[in-house]
């Protein structure tokens, strides 16, 4: 008899869970800024796992003898300063780019919601320490912050993700601290704590699931944002190095030659400029498909 309610209780739940997936992916793409932005997204990520199979050219083959050659049928972004195919090197450094976004934001996320947990949770000294930090790296403006960090750690791609993910922290510490202060004062926090339960469990368990939607947000934004930032970084010399290039080293190469050979650097750009809108866009929807007090308007 206990089996068989079991077994029961265990098929009316997971319909309920897979009917809640489906209830939030409606919601998400509901909105079709949302779904152009996961569209987005989706376009660049295949090009960047599958550019040695589908670029047209080998993106680091040179042809000086018809360097700046304009767009053609086999060359549709025309070749750059040294004879290299435009468009196979743009969906090569999609992977660089994305690289970039992902982990530093990533690491970014990882320190932010340490430290954001802490002193959401502890408040008082440690909050207090903890916040005054991250206020001092956020009164920096973001490429200001990563150039410094980048050159001081050397140029490449490892130093400007580490750079990136610093610069990024203070935001996810910022986002989870506000989430924490809210969270900790449930009632079912309260009776964790009144059974005994200890800092470290309470943390993991009953705050952390609860406070994870912003943070959820903050990572899809701020992947486009990092993106955005080690193209910057890259254009003006402190980010990717030779012979690795991203969409910012592209761009950099080619704003020499805008006026007489302006079709080099116009395509680096738009790339750089649709990936960003489209995190940007796809992290506008998961805020809002996220948020239960915009639930009714889906």
């Amino acid at each position: 008899m206990v089996e068989a309610a079991a077994e029961l209780s265990l098929e009316t739940i997971q319909p309920r869970s897979r009917s809640g997936t489906l209830q939030f992916f409606r919601r998400l793409f509901r909105r079709r800024t949302a779904l152009v932005g996961f569209i987005i997204i989706t376009i660049v990520v295949l090009d960047a796992i599958l550019a040695p199979w589908i670029a047209p050219h080998n993106p680091l083959a040179t042809d000086v003898s018809h360097k700046f050659a304009t767009p053609s049928f086999e060359h549709p972004f025309g070749l750059d300063n040294l004879g290299r195919d435009n468009l196979s090197r743009i969906m090569w450094a999609a992977r660089i780019s994305l690289e970039l976004g992902i982990f530093a934001t990533g690491i970014g996320a990882a320190a932010g919601v340490v430290l954001g947990m802490l002193s959401g949770y502890f408040r008082g000294t440690v909050d207090g320490i903890i916040m005054r930090f991250m206020d001092a790296l956020m009164a920096l403006p973001g490429l200001l912050l990563v150039i410094g960090l980048a050159a001081g750690m050397g140029t490449g791609l490892v130093p400007l993700i580490i750079a990136i993910g610093v610069a990024s922290a203070p935001g996810f510490a910022r986002v989870l601290r506000g989430s924490v202060l809210v969270t900790r004062e449930m009632d079912y926090v309260q009776a964790a704590r009144a059974i005994g339960a200890g800092n470290a469990r309470i943390m993991a368990f009953h705050i952390w699931p609860n406070a994870l939607q912003p943070i959820i947000v903050q990572a899809t934004l701020g992947i486009g944002v990092g993106i955005l930032i080690g193209a910057g970084a890259s254009f003006i010399g402190v980010g990717v190095q030779p012979p690795q290039f991203d969409w910012g080293q592209m761009v950099n190469s080619a704003h020499q030659y805008i006026h007489s050979v302006w079709w080099l650097s116009l395509p680096p750009g738009l790339a750089i400029m649709i990936t960003v809108l489209g995190f940007n866009l796809l992290g506008d929807g998961l805020r809002d498909a996220l948020d239960p007090r915009l639930r009714g308007r889906a």
